[in-house]
């Protein structure tokens, strides 16, 4: 009896002396690799999209200051195609030492993954890192269509269901979304006009050619200003800083209404923890700089860092939102 006393007593000794030399080598592990940082002298920050689009400035603006905080080259690396798709892919099954960066967007992130089976799964495969910038679409119309104002604008479509036409920049863009869910909402029907990208969208509307579209204000600003589209609505829960005059849609009649763009920095799921701590850390501070600040909000974009649990939580919560629409309004990639 005694015997199997010690033994037993042993055993938990060396079961707790086992636990004790885990913790603290998982401790020391992840002391290592948070030191270790960063993880190379170059850096990439990866985006989805063409140069000179939002998410491209924004990408340089924040990779310029952020190889300044850490002395290391920031390359911005475009892998355009998919709606963004493609880098998501490509991040999702890069390096897991936190090299790689991802300039990640709603669009891939909480939209694709409810319209189509995507070769990665933006979940299990990429690791939340920060919200970087939200910015809004405003709704703007062609000046020949005479609508001068957003009531018009609904007025104009319940009068005459599916005439009213907006484009859009592909099918469950930001830009088609914010459209269906109007619809949805206000329980009108403006017929979706999708095109392959901005340019192709732009250069119908401003030849009239298309009634409206759910624009970015960086692009729509100059033909605004030209008096050759016309501003009716903002898609935020706040007025647009230029355009202090335009309502947004949810003070219009329909409070609620929110569909913004979004650009959040996710890393490959396999990453470390520790790594992907430090990254949240090093880009909450880049995106708190006042001259980074004031950088992004002269092209529109506002930056909105935050936890990782944060972002987490916002994704979910988009992934379900758009998720709800796409289903009933019957959406598809087509």
């Amino acid at each position: 009896m005694s015997n199997k006393v010690n033994v037993s007593r042993t055993h938990r000794r060396q079961v707790v002396l086992g636990l004790v030399l885990g913790a603290a080598s998982a401790f020391t592990t992840g002391q290592a690799l948070a030191q270790d940082f960063p993880p190379k002298k170059t850096i990439s920050m990866v985006v989805g999209f063409v140069p000179g689009g939002a998410a491209d400035t924004g990408a340089r603006i924040i990779a310029k200051k952020l190889g300044e905080n850490l002395g290391v080259a920031v390359t911005v690396e475009n892998k355009a195609g998919a709606g963004g798709n493609i880098a998501h892919q490509y991040t999702a099954t890069g390096p897991a030492d936190g090299s790689v960066l991802l300039f990640g967007s709603v669009g891939p992130l909480s939209i694709a993954p409810n319209m189509m089976k995507l070769p990665y799964d933006p979940v299990k495969d990429l690791a939340p890192l920060t919200m970087a910038v939200n910015f809004p679409n405003v709704l703007v119309v062609h000046s020949g269509t005479g609508i001068k104002s957003f009531a018009e604008f609904i007025a104009a479509a319940k009068k005459d269901p599916g005439k009213l036409d907006f484009a859009s920049t592909g099918p469950g863009s930001a830009s088609h979304l914010a459209g269906e869910l109007l619809n949805d909402m206000a329980k009108i029907d403006t017929l979706h006009v999708p095109y392959k990208g901005g340019a192709a969208a732009l250069q119908d509307l401003l030849g009239g050619r298309v009634a409206a579209w759910y624009a970015t204000y960086a692009t729509a600003a100059p033909h605004i200003e030209a008096g050759k589209v016309v501003p009716l609505a903002s898609t935020g829960t706040q007025r647009l800083g230029g355009l202090p005059q335009v309502p947004t849609i949810a003070e219009s009649g329909y409070p609620g209404f929110s569909a913004t763009n979004w650009y959040a920095f996710v890393a490959s799921s396999k990453v470390p923890a520790p790594v992907l701590d430090r990254w949240n850390a090093e880009l909450v501070k880049v995106l708190s700089a006042p001259d980074v600040v004031e950088q992004l909000n002269k092209h529109g974009l506002t930056p909105m860092p935050g936890s990782r649990d944060d972002l987490a939580r916002y994704v979910a919560k988009e992934t379900a939102t758009w998720g709800r629409i796409i289903r009933e309004r019957k959406i598809t990639g087509q």
